[in-house]
């Protein structure tokens, strides 16, 4: 058994800005979003080699989570194409005529729901796959049991790649973060510290507050080590709020449970009648998983 888990939010801001063709759903709105997630969702129900058996899509719906109020910075839906936040609440609905688990997100996030799930499940299938090529995943990852897929780049990261990648493992990742920023999340990170320096710090210690304050007492060679030390003194409270930011929730309160999450094929009779509302007639015609 296999358990996927989805970055819906990533999906569908990926088809907003692909290249497939625009799509207008009966009524004038601007559809290709939504479309392009069931397309490609579809995709990934059909392929062999990933053998999905149990599978959830999250979504962040609004994009605002309580991380924005521990940092005004954090990643909003502040300019955000209208039309794309427009379909935050179509695609759940399209998701679901797929047969497909949805979780919406208010408070947490879609990854949050998805570090949980990972954290929750893991043991009782062979492999939990996160796909999403968001850095924060890193920290979700263990062995080859849990790892991440990109799609769009068609890899897939376990911890020994992780590890090869980033030069830390997946206990360090929020530290990394912290310390390199992410602008995906509109972590700002600390001014002059690059991945290769967090590595070397994060590798030697794991955490922040167990770098000492001393450089002279480093283990480990760090160019610029007196600057750097005098960075992390200075700003060691941002950096660790960066870490609180970056640091994925794994108490997010999930329903189901494993066996609720199977995929049973799609459900002919509700598919049909989203693909002929959405006047998409091609999609009809793509199933062979049905329930």
């Amino acid at each position: 058994m296999r358990l996927h888990l989805i970055d819906g939010t990533y999906e569908l801001f990926r088809a907003h800005y692909s290249k497939r063709p625009d799509h207008r759903a009966p009524g004038g709105w601007d559809a290709k979003a939504t479309v392009g997630v069931v397309a490609s969702l579809l995709a990934l129900l059909h392929h062999p080699d990933e053998e999905v058996t149990h599978l959830a899509v999250a979504f962040d719906n609004p994009i605002r989570s309580f991380r924005n109020d521990l940092f005004a910075g954090y990643k909003s839906d502040e300019g955000m194409d209208p039309a794309l936040r427009a379909q935050l609440d179509p695609v759940e609905e399209a998701v679901r005529a797929l047969g497909v688990v949805v979780w919406t997100m208010a408070d947490f996030e879609a990854d949050d729901a998805l570090a949980t799930a990972a954290a929750r499940l893991s043991g009782e299938v062979e492999q939990v796959r996160i796909l999403s090529p968001d850095k924060d995943f890193g920290q979700c990852l263990s062995g080859e049991r849990v790892v991440q897929v990109d799609r769009r780049k068609e890899r897939v990261i376990d911890e020994a790649a992780l590890r090869a990648a980033r030069g830390v493992g997946p206990a360090s990742i929020p530290d990394f973060l912290a310390l390199t920023g992410d602008d995906a999340d509109g972590i700002p990170g600390l001014a002059g510290i690059g991945e290769r320096t967090a590595a070397a710090l994060l590798g030697a210690y794991g955490h922040i507050e167990r770098i000492p304050s001393d450089p002279a007492a480093w283990t480990v060679a760090v160019r610029g080590a007196d600057r750097i030390a005098r960075v992390l003194n200075e700003e060691r409270e941002a950096a660790l709020l960066y870490r609180r930011l970056a640091t994925l929730r794994t108490d997010v309160p999930l329903a189901e449970r494993l066996d609720d999450l199977r995929f049973r094929g799609v459900p002919r009779a509700r598919f049909e009648a989203w693909c002929d509302a959405m006047d998409v007639r091609t999609l009809k015609r793509r199933p062979t998983r049905w329930a």
